[in-house]
This record gives structure tokens, C-alpha cells and sequence, in this order.
């Protein structure tokens, strides 16, 4: 952990440089910003376009429950903090910028649509049910009565009504709005290359050809991270990109008195494809989303598009009746655990906000409080401990690898 610069002054020159450089803004870049910025702190963002990244392609479920995996219960922590201060953090960005963010307390709806998907969904039943999350199986016939465009085959689900949504392209427009609002200062640019000072971070070199100094730097470049010329490679983020296409439909409008096409987020894996459909209350519907590990390519395939539309039709068959007006891909920035890195790094006044892989729009708030008291204080807050970039670093995973060899049996 290293110290902070001091809070800014508001009587201090407006020429002297900032006092946090945010490295990228796509969600989380210009959560910490804003976030920052309410802590008094002078902050800037390069990004040649803030307000893209990911989230124009993320469909926006704050599934915590659903989205529960095997050998991710810590993760699960942070996501139920994140997704808890939902509510509290739409009323504070709606009032600070002046837009709606799409927030739906709608919840979610996992369907199994034969044998070996019904014993799956079980199996996370009985998962959510010893971590004391809220989830109730139903049988098919009741998936059915809730959703009734539901396909007549499905064999049983899971309700978790915590799980709520958020319109991930509102979210990044309103944070942007904010961020203004605060004044953040934007440079419209990429940044090229971390400069370093008396042994720590100092600032950035900008494709601009603008140095622009700043006594911390967060790396926040979702799955680019990895690529910031200048940052030493033992503290190098190792993220990836995972390529993920999206398609978007058009809803019917519900008839006078009649029931929504899908009232809440419906998911299902078929065929071993996860997939899920998300409504929006603006009438459109998310449909999603492949994982694939492609680099950087972000084109949109004709079997991408196949096959979510195949999927899709099996589970909501009236489906392939919608108009289609958008089919798009992005990269989410996994990491090597499936986990954000959060906090600062080896290098002193470097920090990391990035590698949220599936859950950047579920974490937001959680990352833009963290963030905020790292930069403000210097403290890395209890929740975002275990997701130090330290736990990646060559000198903590020698000491893992030398602890467990003491423990080995003779």
C-alpha cells in the first residue's frame, strides 16, 4: 500500500496538473473519476472516446446469484456488496447527471430445457442455497406461468428476484454527464505511455504528444490494459480479451392490459451455450452472448449470430418474429481467476482498475468506492483486499509456490 497525494484544494491554480490520471473510460474509468472527483480530488481521463468500451456491448443483468460459478464464492462477496449499493448509487448518478440509467428490479428467471440442464440448474440451486442466497426452484409448469412465451419444453428453473438490470449504455452516458458535472477534464486521446519519476508513477505520455503529469495513475483500459507502453512488467496487468457477440431485437408493445413478451432477464444454457435475453424497459430486447477466445477481433460472424438466434428460438420460440436492429461484438477483460484487480500496485502510484471479465457492469459501484478510498486515503478497503493486483506479481506467486512446496507431505 502506498500513500495518497493529499486531497485537492479548490483555492490551489487550476494550471497545476491533476492529481489522478484515469487511463482509460469505459464504465470503470469514469466511475473511479467521478467518484474521485467527489473526494476533492483533481482528476483527468484519457480516452479517444469515453463512454464506449465494453459496456456498449454488455448486456447489464446484475445477476450476483445466477451468475455464480464453482471456485468463485470470494468473488461472489464482492458482487453482493456491489450489487447491494445498486439502488443507493442509481438514485446519487441519476440525480448528479440528470439522466435515467435504466435500473430494473425485475429479476431473473434460469431455465433448464431437458434432463442434463435441469440436474446443472440444480446443482447451482443447491450451490446458491450453502452460500444463504435467495433462489427458489421451480418446476417447469411454474417457469411457464411466470413467462408464458417460455418454450412448452422447459423442464424446471431457478427465480431469484435480487437479481436486478441496468441499461449498461445509459449507465456509461450518465457517468460521463457526471464526470462533467464534478469537472473531470477529458483528453479526447489514447494514452501511449506511462512516465515514471523518482522511482514511481507519474503521469502519461498522450498520442496528442501531450505529457501530462499527475501524482497517482489508474489503469483502467478494460481489456487494453495490458498494453500501456512503459509499465514495468512485473506489475503489468495480465488481462486478455474475451470476445463476446451481442444481438438486440425490437419488443412488441404489450397489448391494453395485456403481459410484456418476457416481464424479467430469462437465461438458460443450451447445448452446453449459455444464453440469455434481456428486456429492456425501452422496448428492446438484449439477446447474448458468445465467449470466445479470439484476441482482438471483434467481428460479428454469421454463426455467432446463428447461434444465438438458434439457442434463443428453442427457448423463447417467438423469437425469430422480432425485428433484429443491431448485432454487435465487444471484448471483455478477463483475468486469470475471472476476478477484477483492484487497488495499487508494486510500482508506487500506479493503480489498477480493470479485469472484470463478465461482471464490470455488476461491480461499478463497489469499483468506484474502492477506487475512491484508495486515492483519497491511500486505504485499500476490506471487500477489495482480495482482489489486490499484487496476487499476480512474481514476488506473491514465488511465495505461494514456496508455501505450498513447505506444506507437501515428506
Amino acid at each position: 500500500m502506498h500513500p495518497s497525494t493529499t486531497p485537492t484544494d479548490p483555492s490551489r491554480p487550476a494550471g497545476r496538473h491533476p492529481d489522478v490520471l484515469v487511463v482509460g473510460g469505459g464504465i470503470i474509468g469514469l466511475v473511479t473519476a467521478w467518484r474521485a472527483a467527489g473526494r476533492g480530488l483533481r482528476v483527468a481521463v484519457a480516452d479517444p472516446a469515453p463512454g464506449g468500451g465494453a459496456a456498449a456491448v454488455a448486456a447489464g443483468m446484475l445477476a450476483a446469484v445466477t451468475e455464480l460459478h464453482y471456485g468463485e464464492e470470494t468473488l461472489l462477496g464482492l458482487n453482493l456488496a456491489s450489487a447491494h449499493r445498486y439502488p443507493r448509487f442509481t438514485e446519487e448518478l441519476e440525480e448528479a447527471s440528470g439522466q435515467r440509467i435504466g435500473y430494473r428490479r425485475c429479476g431473473t428467471l434460469a431455465v433448464a430445457l431437458d434432463a442434463d440442464d435441469r440436474a446443472h440448474l440444480r446443482e447451482l440451486h443447491a450451490l446458491q442455497v450453502r452460500s444463504g442466497l435467495d433462489s427458489q426452484w421451480l418446476n417447469g409448469r411454474e417457469c411457464r406461468r411466470l413467462e408464458p412465451m417460455l418454450a412448452p419444453g422447459v423442464r424446471g428453473g431457478l427465480r431469484v428476484d435480487g437479481d436486478h438490470q441496468v441499461d449498461p449504455r445509459r449507465l456509461a452516458d450518465a457517468l460521463l454527464a457526471a464526470c462533467e458535472r464534478a469537472g473531470v477534464v477529458f483528453h479526447r486521446t489514447s494514452a501511449e505511455r506511462l512516465t515514471t519519476a523518482g522511482g514511481r508513477a507519474a503521469g502519461a505520455e498522450l498520442a496528442d504528444g501531450t505529457r501530462l503529469a499527475a501524482g497517482q495513475v489508474v489503469l483502467a483500459g478494460g481489456s487494453h490494459s495490458g498494453r500501456l507502453a512503459g509499465v514495468p512488467e512485473a506489475v503489468r496487468p495480465p488481462v486478455r480479451p474475451v470476445k463476446g457477440q451481442v444481438l438486440r431485437l425490437r419488443l412488441p408493445a404489450p397489448p391494453p392490459g395485456g403481459r410484456a413478451f418476457l416481464s424479467r432477464t430469462v437465461r438458460a444454457v443450451v447445448r452446453g451455450n449459455p444464453v440469455y435475453l434481456v428486456p429492456r424497459e425501452s422496448g428492446e430486447l438484449v439477446l447474448g452472448a458468445t465467449s470466445e477466445e479470439l484476441g482482438w477481433d471483434t467481428t460479428v460472424t454469421a454463426g455467432g449470430v446463428y447461434e444465438l438466434l438458434r439457442d434463443a428460438h428453442e427457448l423463447v420460440p417467438g423469437i425469430t418474429e422480432l425485428p433484429l436492429t443491431e448485432s454487435r461484438a465487444g471484448l471483455r477483460p478477463g483475468s486469470p481467476d475471472n476476478a477484477p484487480l483492484l487497488g495499487p500496485t508494486e510500482l508506487p502510484g500506479l493503480h489498477l482498475a480493470t479485469g472484470h471479465f463478465r461482471n464490470g457492469v455488476l461491480l461499478t459501484p463497489v469499483t468506484g468506492d474502492v477506487m475512491a478510498e484508495v486515492l483519497a486515503t491511500g486505504t485499500v478497503p476490506e471487500e477489495a483486499r482480495p482482489f489486490s493486483p499484487a496476487r499476480f506479481s512474481p514476488t506473491t506467486r514465488g511465495a505461494a509456490c514456496a508455501r505450498a512446496l513447505e506444506e507437501q507431505p515428506v
